[in-house]
């Protein structure tokens, strides 16, 4: 069914690329890069020099990594980054670009949303004073790593996985608790240092 998976072990059939090889990818691909285009470019190719197994293992790593991010305190967290314009689209691909921050960073975050405030790129954009003054290239979203396995792949790489019992998140299904983002009580309590970056507590 899509939008689910079954986490038993998705990754039973299709063991090939490990977890290190996946951050390897991820991080090479931003190395010396002048910009998101490039560094896509130079994922692609990557990808495309390995098995189409091993593609398809990036897209499953990718998936599991996207759902330890994938709660209501990430969600906020981006929110507050994102002067509460960050809706289900835009949380997705902000899941995205957290990857893309390599993995030192994402399992800081994953660890606590809270540790946003260190990550350089929102304190650059904390400073702009607002998202009307973000170039587009600045916003916290990597749409186009979402696609890249199933490009070089060639399509049919959902159906592939499936084959497999593997369905990889479509849209956010986020786990724990729901409440008002835009709360200062609330982002007082659970972001505080990110709150404060932003000019959202006191």
């Amino acid at each position: 069914m899509p939008g689910c998976a079954k986490l038993s072990d998705p990754l039973a059939s299709v063991l090939g690329m490990d977890l290190n090889a996946f951050w390897a990818l991820v991080e090479s691909s931003g190395a010396e890069t002048s910009g998101r285009d490039e560094r896509l470019r130079r994922l692609t190719a990557a990808l495309a020099a390995l098995p189409r197994q091993e593609v398809a293992e990036f897209a499953v790593w990718l998936d599991r990594a996207r759902r330890r991010v994938d709660t209501w305190a990430h969600w906020q967290a981006a929110d507050v980054i994102c002067g509460g314009l960050c809706s289900d689209d835009g949380f997705f691909y902000f899941q995205a670009w957290l990857v893309g921050q390599g993995r030192a960073v994402f399992e800081a975050v994953a660890a606590s949303p809270d540790a946003l405030a260190d990550v350089p790129h929102v304190r650059v954009l904390a400073s702009r004073g607002g998202v009307h003054a973000w170039a587009d290239d600045e916003w916290p979203d990597w749409e186009d790593l979402d696609h890249v396995a199933d490009e070089v792949f060639e399509g049919g790489l959902d159906e592939e996985l499936a084959r497999r019992g593997v369905w990889l998140l479509t849209a956010p299904e986020p786990a724990g608790e729901q409440w008002d983002f835009a709360d200062p009580a609330e982002i007082s309590a659970r972001v505080p240092r990110l709150g404060a970056l932003f000019g959202k507590v006191a």
